[in-house]
């Protein structure tokens, strides 16, 4: 962890030589010369990341390095904030004199340059008392190749499982074996994917010793991959097993032999012959790639099984067939089962006493469903007798989970991970621990959240919000953020990125206790009394009581409240007041009525979102906050921006629309802005503006813009929308709505390019079916709300072939709704306020890959849908105020019911006494 945090220091230490030399003047030497030190220092930092110090005096070294440069930081930016106070006239500033001010100054920068050169000589001195000491960072067995090891001996212990000792394991045992010995000719390979302690080696393992399945094969082998495998030694290993398998002899000189060698004799070897080989614990693609040159499909029905925590792994087979196998959590009635047969194993029928019950419901819903959790859990119970005893352990199960041996093959599973994380990665990972358990936490959010915390690397040509979407992305592949699934198909969005995550329940425990240890970050939950701050952030998840002055506040650097009961203004203001560098203030949900003044004072500050408060104004003192990037606004009770936002020229985000909660035509609502907000020239995206006057012409201005959603636009705006529009080359989502139901949305004709258009939303009358639409060839997401067209508009939009997500609320007012073709890549499909149609028809073929069907408020509807039994893949079906001779005939027994038993999830929604009542009919 300290190469991350020395690596964002040298990335801002960088940016601050390039972009503030004015301001730095008179310690702009001692800002290069600190930089140049940790460089320097750098390169000894990538070793102990790598080798994860073991004495306590390695431990030490790579916590003070830490340390000071998070004293340089602070230095930094308290004469940031410093200067920024004396030029834009502040508090610090108000009331003193101009002819003292400059000697002021020059006093100031001399006690900073000296701060940076004592930090600078600290930093000297590390290496000779490291060689005083004899403390070094080289030699000896690493940490990390110790978990490694046991890691392996709990994979090779898999073998020896009892078949009573596992739960829920028959059903995916015999999918496998189904994939192992059906007749395909052709190489298969088959990848079981999830994170780890997930049961993924288990179940591949009781899959492999199956004699139906050895005798499927002419030869067989299991290796174990890892982390830091050889190829030369993989290969022998995997010879000698193949060998072994039909009881033959090896050559004699196999130790000797090339990689070359090796690779000649396996495929010479295995020509000829149906093989099985298992690759355990696949890390990384270029591993698979290089094991793969040796496994040649000759056509003679061999397969080739994969275990892998990472998604890129498993779904690359490289041209062959593939399956596969995302390994899912256990059922709840089998992780209660599993659990008592672990930690009641010597009672009768190994069931819970039921004084315990409650207690035991809450460790196993901790291990949500997580196997290598259970059981370890399990186990570590086994030897509690008393009520007590129980409850301390649920009490502290993050001290346990670090403290005894019984949980040791959970933290060293979830450790490896966590350790194989580049660097930048951990920072983000860490922060997503700074959330509450089991909380579902935005994509846009969280990565807006990293980039104003600067852990996101600047790469050139791309935003810093694509190389973010990448990193959340690479988290998910890498089974360490778990994607929320919903009918299986609103987890991604229309770009098939993660649209909600959380992070296992465990993980999390993990997580939090690494970022403590490292100054990373803090929750506090109110339990505790904290009496200093050692942390950068600080994530309120309860208050109680009077805010003291904890020592160390004016550290931290991010302030995140979930306690979203806290309604005191002065409350919050004492605390904002208290953190003058803060980069990132997250008040969302929180009941205030006012910004608390203190925050405008935040010099620093790079995020602020106000999400869901009863706000109704930002001060015209906004304006100082010259740093902000992102401001969300959402679902406040703000309708005008002040003057003063204009001010913000690094704002990025400007997120400002509300939900009015109202179910027909005005759904949601812009925000008034001053006219020359065009002046931000850096805005990437703004949602939703509310037009009136010159804005239709302005926002062309804005020509960094790649998202805009603009209200309250006429007839009359037509020209001038169209016009900027043309110069919004970035465009990649837009949304336009009228000012009313009976207004004609102003949509020419004829529509500029928009090569990059991904989400178009429409809201408001259309005359006629826009031609256009079919030009829009990367259009992955339509929602078109009230067009209330007479013609038929699917035609039109049949043969977008990237189309992901069709949204349509009104916008037909014929009698039939018929897909006849296209819509190949459609995942989810949303029909809603159709008051007259009353068939819905999907021909055979359209819409192959879809995931999720919701129909609402089609009260003339005489059928379900019909060519349900076409759609596959559906997993999701909603049906809500449609007629119950809709429902009645696909119930179970129901003359229709045959058309929808393949869908896992059908959902009828429907009103009793003034209550919406969900029935499940799959």
């Amino acid at each position: 962890m300290a190469l991350s945090v020395t690596d964002l220091l040298i990335g801002k230490l960088a940016t601050i030589l390039e972009n503030e030399g004015t301001t730095i003047a008179g310690v702009r030497h001692e800002v290069d010369k600190i930089k140049e030190e940790f460089l320097s220092m750098k390169a000894f930092l990538v070793d102990a990341e790598a080798n994860k110090p073991k004495t306590e005096g390695q431990k030490l070294w790579v916590a003070r390095i830490r340390d000071l440069a998070y004293d340089v930081e602070d230095i930094i930016d308290e004469f940031m904030y410093h200067m920024y106070e004396k030029q834009s006239g502040g508090r610090l500033s108000r009331g003193l004199h101009k002819t003292i001010r400059a000697p002021c100054n020059i006093w100031f920068r001399h006690k900073i340059a000296k701060k940076l050169q004592k930090i600078t000589d600290m930093i000297k001195a590390i290496p000779e008392r490291n060689q005083r000491y004899g403390v070094g960072l080289v030699g000896g067995a690493t940490t990390s190749e110790d978990i490694q090891k046991l890691v392996q001996n709990q994979a090779e212990s898999s073998f020896f499982i009892m078949e009573d000792e596992l739960v829920g394991i028959e059903g995916k045992k015999q999918i496998l074996m189904g994939w192992l010995m059906d007749d395909e000719q052709h190489q298969t390979v088959i990848s079981v994917v999830g994170m780890g302690g997930s049961g993924k080696t288990t179940l591949v393992a009781k899959t492999f010793t199956n004699e139906l399945v050895k005798r499927h094969f002419d030869c067989y082998a299991w290796i174990t991959v890892s982390q830091t495998y050889d190829v030369v030694h993989l290969f022998r290993s995997l010879i000698r097993e193949l060998y072994k398998s039909r009881k033959e002899d090896f050559p004699a000189n196999l130790n000797a032999m090339s990689r070359i060698e090796l690779l000649e004799l396996l495929v010479n070897y295995l020509e000829s012959k149906k093989y099985l080989v298992v690759l355990d614990d696949v890390w990384e693609l270029r591993d698979w790639r290089e094991i793969k040159v040796s496994l040649q499909d000759r056509q003679l029905g061999s397969r080739i099984v994969l275990t892998t925590r990472n998604e890129e792994v498993a779904s690359n087979s490289f041209g062959v067939e593939s399956y596969v196998y995302r390994i899912q959590p256990l059922q709840k009635n089998e992780a209660w089962e599993l659990f008592n047969r672990k930690a009641f194993s010597t009672k009768q029928h190994k069931t819970c006493p039921t004084e315990l019950k409650s207690l035991a419901s809450q460790l196993v819903e901790k291990c949500e469903g997580l196997p290598l959790g259970i059981v370890a859990l399990g186990g570590l119970m086994s030897s509690k007798k008393s009520l007590d005893q129980w409850q301390r352990v649920c009490n502290n199960l993050n001290w346990y989970l670090h403290n005894n041996s019984s949980l040791d093959p959970v933290r060293n599973i979830l450790l490896l991970s966590f350790n194989d994380l580049p660097s930048q990665l951990k920072h983000c990972f860490l922060y997503c621990s700074l959330f509450p358990e089991d909380y579902l936490f935005k994509r846009k959010r969280v990565i807006r959240l990293w980039i104003a915390e600067g852990f996101v690397e600047n790469v050139k040509g791309v935003t810093p919000e694509e190389v973010a979407d990448g990193y959340l992305r690479e988290l998910c592949f890498r089974s360490m953020l778990q994607v929320n699934i919903f009918g299986n198909s609103a987890s991604l969005t229309s770009l098939g990125r993660p649209k909600n995550c959380k992070m296992h329940d465990l993980m999390r425990e993990l997580a939090l206790s690494t970022a403590e240890k490292e100054k990373f970050g803090y929750v506090y939950d109110g339990r505790e009394v904290m009496e200093e701050i050692s942390t950068r952030r600080l994530s309120i998840h309860r208050m109680e009581g009077e805010i003291k002055s904890w020592r160390g506040m004016s550290k931290i650097r991010s302030l995140l409240v979930f306690d979203t009961d806290m309604s005191s203004l002065s409350f919050l203001n004492t605390l904002v007041s208290q953190f003058k560098l803060l980069r990132t203030l997250d008040l969302e949900d929180v009941q205030i009525d006012k910004l608390p003044g203190a925050v405008v004072y935040l010099f620093n500050l790079r995020y602020l979102n106000l999400k869901g408060t009863l706000i109704e104004e930002l001060p015209e003192s906004i304006r100082r906050l010259c740093n902000l990037q992102f401001l969300n606004i959402r679902d406040t009770k703000i309708e005008s921006l002040p003057q003063g936002i204009t001010r913000l020229l690094n704002l990025r985000n400007l997120i400002m629309y509300r939900y009015t909660g109202n179910l027909y035509f005005k759904v949601v609502r812009g925000t008034k802005a001053p006219s020359n907000i065009c002046k931000l020239q850096k805005l990437q995206s703004i949602s939703m503006i509310e037009s009136e006057g010159d804005t239709s012409r302005l926002i062309g201005n804005m020509t960094q813009l790649r998202s805009i959603s603009i209200s309250n636009l006429i007839e009359r705006d037509e020209i001038d929308l169209w016009v900027s529009i043309q110069k919004l080359t970035l465009l990649q989502s837009m949304g336009l709505m009228a000012s009313n139901e009976e207004e004609v949305l102003p949509v020419k004709a004829e529509c500029p390019p928009l090569p990059h258009l991904r989400k178009l939303a429409l809201a408001g009358r259309l005359q006629n079916v826009i031609p256009w639409f079919s030009s829009l060839h990367s259009l992955t997401t339509l929602i078109l709300h009230w067009s209330r067209l007479e013609e038929d508009l699917l035609p039109q939009i049949e043969a977008l072939l990237n189309l992901t997500r069709l949204y349509l609320c009104n916008a037909y007012v014929g009698e039939e709704l018929c897909f006849r073709r296209g819509f190949v890549k459609l995942r989810r499909l949303e029909l809603l306020n159709f008051s007259s149609v009353k068939k819905i028809t999907i021909e055979k073929g359209v819409m192959p890959n879809l995931q999720y069907l919701w129909v609402n408020s089609f009260m003339e509807l005489k059928t379900v849908p019909l060519g349900l039994e076409y759609l596959s893949t559906l997993q999701y079906l909603g049906l809500k105020d449609v007629p119950m001779e809709v429902i009645r005939p696909i119930r179970k027994g129901g003359v229709d019911r045959s058309k929808v038993q393949h869908i896992p999830e059908i959902i009828h929604v429907f009103e009793q006494s003034s209550k919406w009542v969900h029935e499940n009919l799959a």
